[in-house]
Order: C-alpha cells, then structure tokens, then sequence
C-alpha cells in the first residue's frame, strides 16, 4: 500500500521564514540553536541569543534601504555567520543570494549583477577581492559586509558595524522586526540559488518563503526528528540541501553545530556527538573506503574477525529486511560482532547517529548496505535546487536501500514520457531569473517540475533513479548505458577510488578515466613501497597493476557490454577549484570530457 501522511499540516505553516523563526525563537528561548568552533573548542548559543543578534542584522538592512525581495548576496563557506545573514535576510524581508566561495571572479559578478544585489555579505579578503576586481559590474552593490575580512570604513564594513547600524536603527523603530516579518506575503520570493551548472552560465532559481516553510513542515510531519535531536551541518549552505537543513532546524526545533570545513567532518561528528547528519554520498565512500583500508593494514586476524563481522551482519539485515526471524546462533553472532566490529564503526561518527540523509547524487547500494549492517542507517533522499531541494526521503522504519524513498508529505511525483521524473507541489520553484523560455521547459502548464532524471516508482510509491536521461548513452552497437550505475559499483569495489568516469556514446566499447582518493593513496604507497607525491604513485607500474585489478573485477559485474576495455588513471584528482567538481561534489561530465576529449580518442586509435 502506498504510504500516506496527514497533510493537514500545510493549512498551520508559518506565513513566511521570518516568522517562522520568530516563533522558534519565542517557543524554545533558552534552548541551544547553534554552536561553533572557536580555536580548539566550541561555543553555544540559545535560540534567544540568535534571536537578538539576528534583529540587530536585520535592522542594520534596513538602515541601509533594503526594501522586500530586493537580493543580498552571501559570498562564503558554510559557518554560523553565513546562518545569521541570512536569517537577517529573511527578517528585513529581502532574498538572499547564494555564491560558493569556489565560485570564480568573473561567474561571482555575474550572479551578484544578475540578482541585483544591493547588498553583500563576503566571508574574508579573497571574497573582497572578487567584489573589488569587478566592482564596475556591480552597480546596485551599496555596502559588503565582511565576516573576518579587511575594512575600510566606507565600502566595506564588518558584522559588528552593521550589527551596530542595527542597534542605532531599532532604538528608533522598536518592534520593526515583528512587524516587517508579518507583511511578508507567504509567495515572496525568498532566495535565489545559482545552479552550478555543467556548461554555460549558472540559472537563478527563485524560491518562495512558502517553498522552504513547506519543506520544514513536511519533515516535521515525518516525526522523525525533534527538539532533543542534534545535526552536525557542513554542507554548503550556498546549496539547496543545506538550505533546507535550516528550515527543517526551525521547523522541528534542534540544535545544529555548524563547521563547513569537509576534512573535519569525521573528527568532528567524533567530538560534537550528532544524532544525525545530511551528506552527499562522497562523504560515505571516503568513509568507507578509509575504514576498508585501515583493515586491509592491519591485516592478519584482525582483518579476518572485521571481514567475518560484515559476512554476519550483511546476512542478518537481509533476514530483516525479508521479515524472516534470525536464527539465535547468527543472533549470538551478531551481538558479538557488534561489541568488537561495528560499535567502534559508530563510534568514528560519535556513537550517537540515529541515521545520515543522503543526497545530491546516487549512493551505491552496497556502500549503504555496508554501513547499515554496522548499525549506521543511511536515508538517501532525492530533490534538486528547483525543488527546494527535499522532493522524497526513505523514512527510519521504512527504509528501502537502492530507493530514495516515497514523495514527502504535501507533494507529488509520477513518471512522465521516457520515464522521466516529475514532481509537483508547494517547493517548486517560480521559475529561473530573468529566464522565462528556460522556465517553461522546466514547468509544463499544470505545475509538473520536468527534473530530466529518469525513474521507476514501486507499487509503494517509492521512488529509484535509474540515471539523468543525458548521461545515458548508446554505444555504436545499440545498448544504452547508465555510467553513473557502473562508477559507483566500482567506487563500492576499489577503496582508493575517488572517481571512475565512464565514456563511449556512439563508440564501439567503454572506457574509463580514473582519480584516486589523496589520502587512500598516500597510505597505500607507504605500504607497498613507492615513493613519491600522487602524480609519481598513480604513474607507477604497482599502482597501474593494483587498478587493474578492480577494474577485472568490476567487469566481472557486468553484462559484456558494459565492460571497461581501456582506461587511464589522471595525474590529479578532480576538485571543485579545478572545474572539474561542482561545489555539491558532482562531477562535471562535460568538462572532464572536454578537457580529456586526446586521451578519450587515443582509446579509439
């Protein structure tokens, strides 16, 4: 039977965020919203605390002209600051802006002119810098407000002079938060998120208030988080998935620690303790394949007792899952396993991780089995920026691994022609900025969003995809192929794979290139005797030979034409800075191609 949920709840939502967060503020005051690091340690803050500083934020806007849904751009990584902006946003009635600190000079001052900002807030010198290079581009560009960069006084002021403009402002207008927050129409817009786009220059999705109140309402009618919950946020708040994060923390009333930088998340979720956490799925596979490693080091009986471990528990859940009773002798296993194996697993992520929401990419399965057999439940989700980002979720107690769940509460989703992916309800978008032909190949006439992924929907409602309808290809004999399906099956079998690109529309067989994980193989070359930095160790003959080996045993998985014939390991892994990743950690398929296009063709030769 399909699961339904009471929808009652979207008649109650708040008007608009502002008031959103006004109420949680006024509901839980002496509760903790949001701790940081500061140095080595961390500091707390109470939702009431946020909530004056926010008001101080907020009123400084409005000292300086901010008018409803005129656009102030936040230029930073992930940090409380960035919360407090722009939650500052939301209660002086403006849009907020969203750019990647990655984001290039040029493509910076196109999203800030395209949106009209009138009003930056920029995270240090480097983001300055941007602004300042083309600030003959950025007319409507009034004052920047740095969080730790340099000022001069005039241009660019820091958080503590605005807050200070805020104070000056609110001893004249008292109560001019609350009363700005209650003329804010439930359809204004909210935000406008830059899709980092693969070609071309990025869209501007524009985001209702009532979009992000309705994704927080929604997962709080999940009932599957609550006050005593703590998330542990590093993802780019600049992205959709981060966003909706926040909403869902005001919804449901939470604590969040907030640490955007992505080479402390395990030794931050060790220290901080979450109870659960939203990541992309590069996250689990650096995990797991970290952990993979560290076993294959240890080797001897140790490795023997942590392999034997995961057969048991990898058994167990597959009688779960079938609803069969599991038989006490694997029980006894299981419960020893648990203590040597699995509980220290828990622990690398603090022991108290009730589960991790996946998204923006596809999880492999196996890599979500792994870690469900060691007790770490991962719900991948499925949305896209145009959506609001939440579009469905697995759900704890029904949690479908290979799926990413049944519709969220108050929305739809069907299959369109091809099997594409569609999806309806009060997240979707208004359309692209300034771009009324692109928004209408998105948003057909009876409000379906066209995601251009394609899908299969279960008798339940629960949703797989099956692959992006232009990464599918046909090879020169006629099959389709869904590369994404063969890279991350690889990236489940090679615990040094950072990336496996797979190639070969209108060609005659496939072929792959290849990046190794940094780190994975830095500590691989120390065991097996090659020296030298990542470019000498992927060029080695062991190395070339220690690949090899996977992918013979990816191609074993495989129907015989989908099968790697020829691949190449690159000099460098692919990162956001080189172009090559999206700031969500996506590859950039089109880019990586272009760049490669002599090495693809050479296969071919």
């Amino acid at each position: 039977m399909p699961l339904t949920h009471d929808t009652s709840f979207v008649d109650s939502l708040p008007a608009n965020v502002a008031v959103q967060f006004l109420e949680r503020v006024s509901t839980s005051p002496d509760r903790e919203a949001f701790r940081y690091p500061v140095g080595e340690s961390w500091e707390s803050l109470t939702w009431r605390q946020t909530g004056e500083e926010v008001s101080r934020l907020a009123a400084g806007l409005l000292s300086l002209g901010i008018e409803p849904e005129q656009r102030v751009g936040i230029a930073s990584g992930t940090r409380y600051e960035w919360i407090l902006a722009d939650l500052a946003v939301m209660c002086a009635a403006g849009a907020t802006t969203t750019v990647y600190p990655s984001t290039n000079e040029e493509d910076t001052a196109y999203i800030l002119s395209d949106s009209e900002c009138r009003v930056v807030f920029a995270e240090d010198d480097a983001q300055i810098a941007k602004l300042r290079a083309r600030k003959s581009e950025l007319p409507h560009v009034t004052k920047v407000v740095t969080f730790e960069g340099t000022t001069d006084g005039d241009w660019v002021i820091d958080l503590a002079a605005l807050g200070e403009l805020g104070d000056a402002y609110l001893a004249e207008h008292p109560g001019v938060i609350e009363e700005t927050a209650e003329r804010i129409p439930s359809d204004q817009l909210a935000t406008l998120i830059y899709t980092s786009g693969t070609t071309g220059r990025p869209k501007g999705v524009r985001l209702r208030h009532s979009s992000w109140v309705f994704e927080g309402g929604a997962i709080k009618a999940l009932d599957i988080l609550g006050e005593d919950d703590l998330q542990f946020l590093w993802l780019p708040m600049a992205h959709s998935f981060g966003k909706v994060l926040l909403s869902t923390q005001l919804a449901c009333g939470f604590a969040t620690a907030v640490d955007g930088r992505v080479e402390k998340i395990v030794d931050n979720c060790a220290e901080v303790k979450p109870t659960f956490m939203g990541a992309a799925p590069r996250i689990f596979e650096k995990a797991y394949g970290r952990i993979q490693t560290m076993q294959a080091a240890e080797g001897g009986a140790k490795e023997k007792i942590f392999h034997q471990a995961f057969k048991v528990g990898l058994q167990v859940e597959k009688l779960k899952q079938e609803g069969k009773a599991v038989p006490l002798p694997l029980r006894l296993q299981h419960g020893l396993f648990d203590k040597l194996v699995f509980s220290k697993v828990r622990e690398r992520f603090g022991g108290r991780v009730r589960f991790f929401i996946s998204g923006s990419a596809a999880l492999n399965r196996e890599i979500a089995e792994w870690f469900n057999a060691a007790g770490i439940v991962i719900l991948e989700g499925y949305g896209m920026t145009e959506n609001s980002a939440g579009a469905t979720v697995n759900r704890p107690a029904d949690n479908r691994i290979g799926t990413v769940g049944p519709a969220v509460p108050g929305a739809e989703v069907k299959l369109g022609e091809g099997d594409e992916v569609l999806l309806r309800g009060p997240h979707v978008m208004d359309g692209y900025h300034n771009l009324p032909e692109e928004t209408a190949k998105a948003l057909d006439a009876d409000g379906w969003l066209h995601t251009g992924d394609k899908g299969s929907l279960d008798a339940d409602g629960f949703l797989t995809i099956t692959g992006r309808i232009k990464e599918l290809f046909k090879t020169s004999g006629g099959k389709y192929i869904a590369p994404p399906a063969i890279e991350s099956k690889f990236k489940a079998i090679c615990p040094y794979a950072s990336q496996f690109m797979v190639f070969g529309a209108e060609r005659n067989f496939c072929v792959a290139l290849v990046t190794l994980d940094p780190d994975a193989i830095a500590g691989w070359a120390q065991e097996n005797g090659v020296s030298g930095d990542y470019t000498e160790i992927v060029r080695s003959e062991q190395c070339r030979a220690m690949v090899e080996g996977y992918v013979e045993e990816l191609n074993g998985k495989l129907n015989r034409w989908e099968t790697i014939k020829k691949w190449e390991l690159l000099d460098h892994d692919l990162t956001i800075e080189s172009g090559e990743l999206t700031p969500s950690m996506k590859v950039k398929r089109t880019v990586v191609e272009d760049n490669y296009k002599d090495t693809i063709d050479a296969f071919y030769g």
